[in-house]
C-alpha cells in the first residue's frame, strides 16, 4: 500500500478555504430586464390560515452584498414545507431566483448572508406552502444604493 503525504501548507489550504464570497442573487443582465407590466397581484382577501412570510431585512436602502432574511411562520398546526419555497424576481419574463436561495431555506424563513445585487429597485415574490397544502405570499422592494 503506496501513502502519500501532503505539504502542511496544501492540507491547511484545503482545511480553510477562507472568507465565503457572496451569493448572486440577481445579475446585472437580469437588473436591466424591463419591470413588469401593469400592477402586480397580491390576493389576501378574507381570513387566511395559509403560512405567513414575514419580510424581515434589509431596511431601506442598503449596500450589497445585504442580508436578506425572511421569516416563515405557520398556523393550525401545520409546518413550513421548505421544499415549496419559490423566489421570484418579477421583471418581463420573471426571474426563478429558487435555486440561488435554496441553499439558505429553513423552515423558520430565508437566512442569506450575503446576497450580491447591482444598485437599483428589485421587486421579489416569495411563495410557501405548508403540510396542509395552504399557501402563503409575500412581495417586497429590495432598494440597493450604489457603491
Amino acid at each position: 500500500m503506496k501513502r502519500t503525504i501532503l505539504p502542511g501548507l496544501v492540507v491547511a489550504g484545503l482545511l480553510f478555504s477562507g472568507p465565503s464570497r457572496a451569493t448572486q442573487l440577481i445579475t446585472d443582465e437580469e437588473a436591466r430586464l424591463p419591470p413588469p407590466k401593469g400592477a402586480v397581484a397580491a390576493d389576501r382577501r378574507g381570513i387566511m390560515r395559509g403560512p405567513k412570510v414575514e419580510f424581515v431585512s434589509p431596511g431601506d436602502s442598503v449596500s450589497s452584498p445585504l442580508h436578506l432574511q425572511l421569516k416563515f411562520e405557520s398556523f393550525g398546526g401545520a409546518k413550513i414545507d421548505p421544499g415549496s419555497v419559490k423566489v421570484i424576481f418579477l421583471r418581463t419574463p420573471n426571474v426563478d431566483l429558487t435555486p440561488r436561495v435554496k441553499p439558505f431555506v429553513q423552515a423558520d424563513g430565508i437566512n442569506m448572508q450575503d446576497a450580491e445585487l447591482p444598485p437599483g429597485e428589485y421587486t421579489v415574490r416569495v411563495d410557501i406552502k405548508d403540510s396542509d397544502g395552504r399557501p402563503g405570499t409575500t412581495i417586497f422592494t429590495l432598494k440597493v444604493a450604489p457603491k
